[in-house]
């Protein structure tokens, strides 16, 4: 392939789905994980390998990112997308909940950083682009273990980013305001969830996946030399 392997995570919906979509566009070969097959296969992306791999399981995601290395040469870039968001008040919080957050948003992005980073500092080249949130620069009611998922995000890619630097490798926070996915169908405090809805029609409406799959390309697409360490997108109408 004339361009480098790019790895998309929750690539099956939402901000993954249009990532995914824009990398092809570009010419990129592609790995596409997420739990659900059958919605990266209907993208029907070409140079693109989809599976299941849920990414709390580090051998899974090894052996997925083995296969595609062999068919595309080495990883170049790393989007560690997946994530979800199960909000609540935190005295009706549910610990089930609390440790998918974390295992997902916190462990399963540390598992995809682990399997890249080493090679990518022997080459000397690479990014890992980790969507955070602006839930991992302020605070809001009803998202505390979120919101601690989100901040834990930002503060280690900053840290792995220092430690990367004098390699040349790339640590890029994206994150996002309200953006209209599947995300925030995953909460089942109804509250909540009616809550965002109602905010988002008083402001005009959320952010496209698009838009941040624009924002994600972009970052990626400046030369190696730059780094863009924390972008925050938000609907320009969203006060927060």
């Amino acid at each position: 392939m004339s361009k480098p392997l790019i790895v998309i995570t929750g690539a099956s919906s939402g901000i993954g789905a249009a990532t995914a979509q824009v990398f092809a566009a570009a010419g990129h070969p592609l790995l596409l994980l997420a739990r659900r097959l059958e919605p990266m296969l209907e993208l029907q992306l070409p140079n693109a390998l989809c599976c299941a791999v849920d990414i709390r399981d580090a051998e899974a995601m090894n052996r997925a990112l083995e296969a595609a290395g062999a068919q595309y040469g080495p990883v170049d870039c790393l989007v560690n997308n997946a994530g979800v968001m199960l909000n609540a008040p935190f005295i009706e919080g549910d610990p089930q909940q609390w440790s998918e957050m974390i295992d997902i948003n916190l462990k399963g992005a540390l598992n995809g950083m682990r399997i890249v980073a080493r090679d990518m500092a022997n080459r000397q080249s690479g990014s890992i682009i980790n969507i955070g949130s602006i839930a991992g620069r302020k605070t809001f009611d009803n998202h505390a273990v979120y919101c601690g998922t989100k901040f834990a995000l930002h503060a280690i890619t900053e840290t792995v980013r220092q430690e990367l630097a004098g390699s040349k490798v790339r640590l890029i926070t994206i994150a996002p305001g309200m953006v209209e996915t599947e995300l925030v169908n995953h909460t089942t405090h109804e509250a909540s969830r009616e809550g965002w809805r109602s905010y988002a029609g008083q402001i005009g409406g959320a952010l496209s996946a698009q838009s941040i799959a624009q924002a994600i390309l972009w970052s990626y697409q400046m030369p190696q030399s730059v780094c863009v360490r924390e972008m925050v997108i938000c609907p320009t109408g969203q006060e927060p």
